[in-house]
């Protein structure tokens, strides 16, 4: 564990933060993976039915990141102040909370799956595929919630490798199965998908044993599960805060998915490409963000408001360096990035799916800076604005799907995140500006 209230910020955020980059790396490989292997052994039709599901994936996804994010953001409150009985208390009530609402998501994702589908017009050649391969992940998303959940405790208590490894592990699981059901059994997209979700159950599995065993914050009390209903307020008031704003998110890009479905399936397969590759480039910007998160409750929790002033400074410089020098290697390298996906004779595919990297890669910067206010003032225990920032998400993506995909066509839908980015982030900026000089001003009285 990593007490982050002492120390160099920007060598605590950089080196805290290495790790968690290839860790959530590790974590998109398991769609990136699933995209290459489908597209260079089962075809464009497997790839773009693959594609067709990332958007209500997201949607998933999202909700279980923001979940956990939430309450591990309560436990590294506690963490921070050094009370480590409240510590055990909030893992305890997380745990439950998690096992709950994974019943409801399961339930509801598996039921819906192929009706959402079918709402977003995916086309009738590759809905059928893509209803397969949805249903199955869907299936599993307990499984998502648990290994999120342990990895983002480990987080919020400055242990940033111990995720690495399980990542890493999971992902050597998911490339080994994935090539054994697909090369050696010919299970096709089902057998895609079930490698993916045995291949993060397992590691899940091994996460808890692990925790259970070496972690003296998992010896748990009778005490510890039984915390008054405030305690359990607290942890759903922000879990579910911060998965309302994952999920606005998402509900734009299901939206912008419907309004693509209608270009055919080559803008399809184009754009699930290049949503891999610019999912992964998006990896260390969110890392630094998920990193200010851990940094800014543990500080918030000690009273030391001048080092998180101190470790945003830090982390702006960090992070938009890295967005810099990654949007310029999407910029430059893109077409022979998407040509792994679909080979280099498929020249359709990789012409569109270039415009969506030059629009987004030239607009890093931005999110760079998005992901560092949002996660700082989830830190902070703000969600008003971050919630907000989310609707304006949602809304710009719809604007984009409607009315600028009308004119512009396949182009204008790939405007979508550098707007949504942008207007999203002046509220952030402002209301972090804002937070910490209150903050501030109050402690100097």
């Amino acid at each position: 564990m990593k007490n982050m209230t002492v120390g160099s910020p920007f060598r605590l955020i950089l080196f805290f933060t290495i790790p968690l980059i290839i860790g959530n790396i590790l974590q998109q490989m398991y769609s990136f993976i699933d995209t290459l292997i489908v597209g260079r052994v089962l075809g464009v039709n497997a790839l773009a039915a693959v594609g067709s599901t990332g958007s209500l994936m997201f949607l998933l996804i999202g909700i279980v990141m923001g979940l956990t994010n939430g309450f591990a953001i309560i436990a590294g409150h506690y963490y921070g102040a050094g009370d480590m009985s409240k510590v055990r208390q909030s893992v305890a009530t997380s745990l439950i909370l998690s096992l709950i609402f994974s019943v409801f998501l399961t339930l509801g994702a598996v039921c819906l799956s192929r009706p959402l589908l079918e709402w977003m017009q995916t086309p009738p050649e590759i809905l059928s595929d893509a209803s397969v391969f949805l249903t199955i992940i869907c299936a599993g998303t307990s499984a998502f919630l648990l290994l999120n959940l342990l990895s983002n405790l480990s987080r919020a208590f400055g242990n940033s490798r111990t995720p690495l490894y399980f990542l890493l592990l999971s992902t050597v699981l998911n490339v080994v199965l994935e090539l054994t059901f697909l090369l050696g059994f010919g299970w096709g997209i089902a057998g895609a998908a079930l490698a993916t979700i045995l291949a993060i159950f397992l590691t899940a599995l091994i996460y808890l044993i692990y925790f259970l065993r070496c972690d003296t914050l998992f010896r748990f009390q009778k005490q510890d599960w039984l915390s008054p209903p405030s305690f359990w307020l607290s942890h759903l008031r922000t879990g579910v805060s911060m998965a309302f704003q994952s999920s606005t998110v998402a509900i734009g890009s299901i939206i912008l998915q419907t309004s693509l479905n209608q270009f055919g399936t080559t803008a399809i397969a184009a754009y699930s490409a290049a949503q891999k590759i610019d999912a992964i480039a998006n990896m260390p910007m969110m890392s630094f963000g998920m990193t200010m998160a851990a940094y800014t409750a543990q500080n918030f929790g000690a009273k030391k408001l001048d080092r998180i002033a101190d470790g945003v400074r830090a982390c702006i410089r960090i992070s938009v360096s890295f967005a810099l020098i990654i949007g310029l290697i999407n910029m430059t390298c893109g077409p022979w990035l998407i040509g792994l996906f679909v080979g280099n004779e498929e020249q359709d595919v990789i012409e569109l799916a270039q415009i969506y990297l030059n629009r987004t890669g030239i607009a890093y910067f931005v999110l760079a800076l998005l992901f560092i206010y949002r996660y700082t003032l989830q830190g902070l225990g703000k969600n008003a604005i971050p919630t907000l920032s989310g609707f304006i998400e949602l809304a710009v993506r719809i604007f984009s799907a409607v009315v600028i995909a009308s004119y512009f066509g396949y182009s204008g839908l790939c405007l979508s995140s550098p707007l949504s980015w942008t207007l999203a982030c002046i509220p952030l900026a402002i209301a972090y500006y804002l937070t910490m000089r209150n903050f501030i001003s109050r402690t100097e009285k």
